[in-house]
């Protein structure tokens, strides 16, 4: 079934946002189901999937640091919050049947698996949903580069950045009707054109090391799958050419 798939092994970065549905905070059950759903779908197609999620949802640290608190210490406490958002998204899996691993940066065994690769890539080998939480670990890199980074480090076939539009565009297509959507764009072209697609560490990551970056709706049921066999709607970021 996995030979059907263009990707079969990739990195998912979620968004603490995304996690909040129409809520102004904190976690909305009936998106948290509705994302596992899509995962459920995609690992049973044969994909092998590890997430990132960040901790906006509940706490930003260059929030927290523009209002007069230490840059490191609300950086770690933002790490702290995508440990609550990634054991809410296992809680989520698991009711659904898939058998997941979360793996944190700081360790906390009480509560999750330290950030081992050689034990994560075992997991997803086993078909085992590997999400990794509190980012690299380190203050000052956002969960955009470690979701790069826990790539590389997987040898994943794409990062699939999951947002609210099905792919990226010249403006929010929210706000300006006439923002143009782009099927394919160079790395560089993001970041010379500040698109905003990831953070401009994450984007180097990837071209470093030939890794496309597929944007992508997560609010169209299935569309993870559909992403994975190449018939969704997503823009892709490699080294190819702006079209």
């Amino acid at each position: 079934m996995a030979k059907s798939l263009l990707y079969p092994r990739v990195m998912i970065k979620l968004s603490g946002e995304a996690l909040m549905g129409g809520a102004e905070y904190g976690i909305d059950t009936e998106t948290l189901a509705q994302i596992a759903d899509d995962v459920v779908a995609a690992a049973k197609l044969g994909a092998q999937v590890c997430l990132v999620v960040g901790g906006g949802n509940i706490f930003r640290g260059i929030s927290g640091a523009a209002k007069g608190m230490d840059r490191a210490t609300a950086d770690y406490m933002g790490m702290l919050a995508t440990v609550m958002n990634a054991i809410g998204l296992q809680n989520a899996l698991e009711a659904k049947g898939l058998s997941t691993r979360v793996q944190s940066a700081i360790p906390m065994n009480a509560v999750c698996e330290p950030y081992i690769r050689r034990r994560a890539v075992r997991h997803l080998e086993k078909g085992r949903v590997v999400i990794f939480a509190a980012g690299t670990g380190n203050p000052f890199f956002t969960t955009d580069t470690a979701a790069a980074l826990r790539a590389v480090e997987m040898n994943c076939d794409a990062i699939i950045k999951a947002t609210k539009v099905d792919g990226v565009y010249s403006a929010d297509p929210r706000k300006d009707p006439a923002a143009k959507r782009f099927n394919r764009l160079n790395y560089l072209d993001v970041l010379s054109k500040d698109l905003k697609v990831m953070d401009a560490s994450a984007i180097s990551l990837a071209r470093e090391n030939n890794i496309p970056i597929l944007v992508s709706s997560m609010l169209d049921k299935g569309g993870l799958s559909a992403v994975l066999t190449g018939k969704g709607l997503f823009t892709i970021v490699d080294n190819g050419i702006t079209a």
